[in-house]
């Protein structure tokens, strides 16, 4: 298979601490100018990245203000800017896998990276010249959070067979009726857990990159068990809400989640942990994209400096429980987030990390078609 991200298996945790009282200050980076340009941006971005402090922050100090819209998913992005041909927005979080997607459709357009920071991000995750630098016009794409997909728990519930939990935890007929997971993502979660108890040949899931035919016979299998084990799973979810609410509300003892909701729990003092599984976690970079639309452009790099300072990021993912690609940013995020991190993934678990591969349109849409009949079965 073809990945286009580097497993981030090098990370130091460094010795963090608490930031102190009061507003934070706004990153020196932020030129005069932007600071001055006052007015609005309008984005669309994943539902739980826009933490308050970070937005109160930003507006505080630039006059900027943000039109949030909340999304739980790529297809929700690709649809809104196909419907409005680019327009509506000034800034959107595609992931790096789904560049494929985006590559024939003209609606982002490539950033002056003279007025991005770029250096201040790790470079295993900067890859937006290698991957979204569509037709050699630029880079339209850089990151801004990186995270996993991997199992959480009620550790008053349910407790793992060993030190990681695994994929197939969340289909398993001891925990029948208690489970969660999104539709597409826990059917590969399913097979990965398939080929570690020797019910599919290793390798499968990731061979199904590679043609069409392949992953047609490959998810057939996956469709096949999927809907006998259906009445295992008790919840479908589709953004962070749905997953916090579902270990906290709903009777869901195991699900297989992103990282950063059921940490937030985590650190809000609640019964839940979030670990790693013993197939390797699915890893992603989200980035930050402009539409061929925005009408906001000042207030986009402005925006953009704001995330790449370390205080600011850092206090972010101390809040949404995700990570910054932003070097420096776990020093300003709270020893609470340092344990967190710790306890996600110990020992070997970042060098056994899955990168999402990319995403061909015809993956997609198959992916689609099996996700539904699984969801209607």
């Amino acid at each position: 298979m073809t990945l286009i991200l580097k497993p981030v298996n090098r990370r130091t945790l460094i010795k963090t601490t608490a930031l102190g009282a009061g507003a934070l200050a706004m990153p020196a980076l932020i030129s005069r100018q932007a600071l001055a340009s006052s007015g609005e941006i309008n984005i669309m971005m994943w539902s739980d990245y826009l933490p308050e402090s970070f937005t109160k922050a930003f507006t505080e100090k630039t006059g900027i203000k943000i039109n949030f819209t909340g999304i739980g998913s790529n297809e929700e992005i690709l649809n809104k800017l196909k419907a409005t041909n680019g327009e509506g927005f000034d800034l959107v979080s595609p992931t790096l896998n789904r560049n494929l997607q985006w590559q024939d459709l003209g609606l982002l357009q490539p950033y002056d990276m003279s007025k991005v920071a770029i250096d201040k991000v790790n470079p295993s995750m900067a890859l937006g010249d290698k991957f979204w630098n569509f037709g050699g016009k630029g880079s339209v794409w850089i990151p801004h959070i990186w995270g996993t997909e991997g199992v959480a728990w009620r550790i008053d519930q349910f407790t793992p067979a060993g030190e990681f939990p695994s994929y197939y935890d969340v289909w398993d007929d001891a925990n029948a009726g208690k489970t969660m997971g999104r539709g597409h993502s826990m059917l590969l979660g399913l097979g990965l857990g398939m080929e570690r108890r020797g019910e599919m040949e290793p390798g499968s899931i990731w061979s199904a990159y590679e043609s069409e035919d392949k992953m047609k016979a490959v998810w057939g299998k996956l469709l096949e068990t999927a809907i006998a084990k259906k009445k295992n799973i008790k919840l479908i979810w589709n953004d962070a809400d749905t997953q916090k609410n579902g270990l906290l509300n709903e009777g869901v003892i195991v699900a297989q989640t992103w990282d950063g909701p059921p940490l937030a729990l985590k650190t809000a003092g609640e019964p839940v942990m979030y670990r790693a599984p013993v197939e390797g976690a699915l890893a992603w970079v989200d980035g930050m994209s402009m539409p061929t639309g925005a009408k906001n452009v000042d207030q986009v790099y402005a925006f953009i400096a704001a995330c790449y300072d370390p205080q600011l990021a850092g206090e972010a993912i101390k809040t949404h429980g995700y990570n910054s690609p932003v070097v420096g940013a776990d020093e300003f995020a709270g020893e609470v987030y340092a344990k967190n991190f710790a306890d996600a993934y110990p020992g070997d678990a970042l060098a056994k990390l899955n990168p999402w591969p990319a995403e061909p349109t015809w993956y997609a849409e198959t992916r689609t078609e099996f996700t539904n009949r699984f969801m209607s079965a």
